[in-house]
């Protein structure tokens, strides 16, 4: 089958042990992103896509003018997908997210970007750059109360790290995490109110869905000590429109270290959010190491095969597949 692989920026993935998977079908790795009359020229012949995350919107449009397109693969959450455009023109897609495999590389990036804010470690790197030394003085993580709004995989990790550094762990989030939280032994906030207002470090670990999309608000922030810092790994979206640079402004919280904005890749140095002086930006790369890309393409890989030996896996729309 001719399988196209998208959105490979780094172009990492033809190095890696599970690219071997591949290696009885045609494969195409594109390394760049594009315009839609573009993506669809190149992806004309494709049999099977192979998606990156969420990099590429696949659209009914984009699916009208893919005619020889028989199965995606992807994994994770779908938001990017039509998946009813999909089933309306017989297109298999499969994904998966397993339940018992957390994101070690964004919980270390999560903790990289703590340390990074309490420390300030972009200043004073750029400081010792300039030929200034020392910038000014951080803060110790030991005594200091981390703050984890989601009681899922990644936040379970960043916990587990927050007690190796001395730090006391404070849950809040959906009342199904917060009865797991409590049923655990764990420490959860008496209310929403304290939960923010009590943390050093506010990091979320939820998923973005129609649910939780602006969940967090500028009352909430309103609540932080201007000494504290939100951490965001998860999604944007999370976030109110507006709300984060309005918070900053007001200085509550003090500083914000965040790896994902609304639209991305972001690709203008004078984005308001990169250009803010209480903001640490790093660019979606949570899941952006060699380990986690080889993980997760294992899985994409092992579901074109199923589809190609009639064994598929993994389908979010199996009606296709019954009809074919």
């Amino acid at each position: 089958m001719k399988v196209h692989i998208l959105d490979d920026w780094s172009d990492t993935l033809r190095s890696l042990p599970g690219f071997r998977r591949l290696s009885g079908h045609d494969v195409t790795v594109w390394t760049d992103a594009c315009s839609p009359d573009l993506l669809a020229a190149r992806l004309a012949e494709a049999d099977v896509l192979c998606l990156f995350r969420e990099r590429t919107k696949v659209t009914k449009a984009l699916l009208e003018q893919l005619p020889n397109l028989r199965m995606i693969s992807g994994r994770g959450v779908w938001p990017h997908v039509d998946v009813a455009a999909c089933t309306q023109r017989g297109v298999l897609f499969c994904s998966n997210t397993p339940a018992d495999v957390p994101n070690h590389a964004a919980a270390e990036l999560t903790w990289a970007l703590i340390l990074a804010a309490m420390r300030d470690l972009p200043g004073q790197i750029a400081s010792a750059k300039a030929g200034q030394w020392q910038s000014g003085v951080g803060r110790t993580l030991r005594g200091k109360v981390i703050g984890l709004y989601g009681y899922g995989k990644i936040g379970k990790l960043v916990a587990d790290y927050a007690r190796a550094f001395g730090c006391q762990v404070l849950w809040w989030g959906s009342e199904g995490g917060r009865a797991r939280a409590l049923a655990a032994g764990e420490t959860v906030a008496p209310d929403r109110q304290a939960f923010f207002a009590q943390s050093d470090v506010v990091s979320l670990h939820i998923r973005l869905t129609p649910e939780t999309r602006g969940v967090i608000t500028g009352a909430d922030l309103a609540q932080m000590s201007p000494r504290s810092v939100l951490v965001n790994t998860s999604r944007a979206g999370l976030i109110a429109p507006g709300a984060l640079i309005a918070a900053l402004d007001q200085g509550r919280p003090g500083l914000a270290a965040i790896d994902v904005f609304d639209q991305e890749p972001v690709t203008d140095p004078g984005d308001p959010v990169l250009l803010h002086p209480r903001v640490i930006a790093t660019p979606h790369i949570g899941f952006v190491t060699e380990e986690e890309f080889d993980l997760q393409f294992s899985d994409i890989y092992d579901q074109v095969n199923g589809f190609a030996n009639g064994t598929p896996i993994h389908m979010v729309n199996p009606e296709v597949w019954a009809k074919a």
